[in-house]
């Protein structure tokens, strides 16, 4: 009997159960079905809409057209067809629609739905900027400043620049500010650039912001001050400009404006690094290297070098050099050591000429060549690298590589003599002057 209950009891659970889903399925078909009676009234009245703005716009309705426009190129409601926005905004634009004829130049501008043509671009811009259009007078300046669909001509970029930025756009602003920095198309004035650079600062541009930095950062126009170049720097650092985390943290390395804080140099430093700025990452190798503000890392020091130098920046290239000449963090290697400083000395760093040169003079990592190692002093030397002058004066001292000349010879170690940034070779070439005199320049 309790059995029979049971299972009474059961069943009529489970007959409600069934009610139940039966009730949800009918509320999510009836829901479903309200859902699409209003998405079909909707379309629906986008289609009419679409329609009525079609029967205006070919009425010659300019603002009909100009939206119209605007709906093929964003592609809403239909394919988008720049092409299709290029026909109605030029049936607007003949009729002095501003933003049609501002948008067609952005077409002709960027290619699209069209040929790119600069000209096309600065003839629509123009009827656009004549209304007073302020991002038509600001393309403008840019073709103007870059020579694009008309001859450069920085004095009409800084024309159109100025008609914009006194409407306080701040690009324009930017871009005035650095052609009064420049001196181009207007005489070179660090007071004006200061003046436009604060306007579009004031608005947030990160990049104004960091040339106000540079501008107290070296009192051009201005009195020095490491303190507002720090202001300003961190303005622009915070909204992400690698130059200025870079800046900041040379500010921070060397205490200018600031104490003097080798992990606030590190993190400024590794900031703008990985954002591949070049003189970052050779900085946060330098320290690495050093152990300044981080612990002293070899790898760590290598890897950025190594990426600086792969942008090619010169001093990291010649401090890789370093580090497989001297099997620093690496396993020594002269002939890795060798193309590192070919590559430095390829642009003219005298360090990696001189390096370049003891290599040959010693022959480690290649034949030993007295040539070779001469033409690299002779680059490094005539840079007013001591070492190299003095190494340059043995060799024709000793006849190695070139024919004995004690006169050169002479000439070069006085040359290093006469040097006081190098003491170890001004020491050693003055006592070696001093042997040619006692010799009567004859020595052996």
């Amino acid at each position: 009997m309790h059995k029979t209950l049971c299972l009474a009891l059961l069943l009529a659970a489970s007959a409600a159960h069934a009610l139940a889903a039966d009730d949800a399925t009918s509320k999510q078909t009836a829901d479903f079905r309200q859902w699409q009676k209003r998405a079909d009234a909707e379309q629906a009245a986008a289609d009419s809409a679409l329609a009525d703005l079609q029967q205006r716009a070919a009425a010659g309705d300019a603002t009909a057209q100009f939206e119209l426009g605007f709906i093929y190129a964003e592609g809403r409601g239909v394919a988008q067809d720049y092409a299709q926005a290029r026909v109605w905004w030029e049936k607007a634009a003949t009729q002095g629609h501003v933003d049609a004829q501002y948008n067609l130049g952005v077409l002709y501008d960027n290619g699209w739905g069209v040929a790119q043509d600069y000209g096309q671009a600065r003839a629509w811009y123009e009827k656009a900027a004549a209304q007073g259009y302020v991002k038509a007078q600001f393309n403008l300046g840019t073709l103007y400043d870059s020579g694009q669909g008309v001859a450069q001509d920085y004095t009409h970029a800084a024309a159109w620049y100025e008609k914009a930025a006194a409407q306080g756009h701040a690009e324009a602003q930017y871009n005035l500010g650095n052609l009064y920095g420049k001196g181009r198309g207007v005489a070179q004035d660090y007071g004006q650039a200061r003046a436009w650079w604060e306007k579009a600062a004031a608005q947030g541009d990160a990049d104004a912001q960091h040339n106000l930095g540079i501008l107290y950062d070296n009192g051009w126009g201005i009195a020095q001050d490491y303190g507002q170049a720090r202001a300003w720097y961190e303005k622009s650092a915070a909204q992400g400009n690698a130059i200025a985390q870079y800046n900041l943290g040379d500010l921070y390395y060397k205490g200018l404006g600031v104490p003097q804080d080798y992990a606030k140099a590190r993190e400024w430093t590794e900031k703008s690094a990985i954002q591949g700025h070049a003189a970052a990452q050779f900085n946060l190798g330098f320290l690495y290297e050093n152990g300044q503000g981080i612990t002293q890392d070899y790898a760590q020091a290598r890897a950025w070098y190594k990426k600086a130098a792969a942008q090619g920046d010169a001093d990291a290239q010649y401090n890789l050099g370093v580090f497989y000449e001297e099997g620093k963090g690496v396993t020594q290697d002269y002939d890795q050591a060798r193309a590192w400083y070919e590559k430095a000395a390829a642009q003219g760093h005298a360090r990696a000429q001189y390096n370049l040169g003891v290599l040959y003079n010693k022959g480690r990592g290649v034949v030993q060549d007295y040539a070779q190692a001469r033409t690299w002093y002779e680059k490094a030397a005539v840079q007013g690298h001591a070492k190299a002058q003095f190494n340059l004066g043995a060799l024709y001292e000793n006849g190695q590589g070139i024919t004995r000349d004690y006169d050169k010879a002479r000439a070069w170690y006085e040359k290093v003599a006469a040097q006081t940034d190098d003491q170890e070779a001004q020491q050693a070439a003055q006592q070696v002057l001093q042997d040619l005199d006692k010799t009567g320049n004859n020595k052996p």
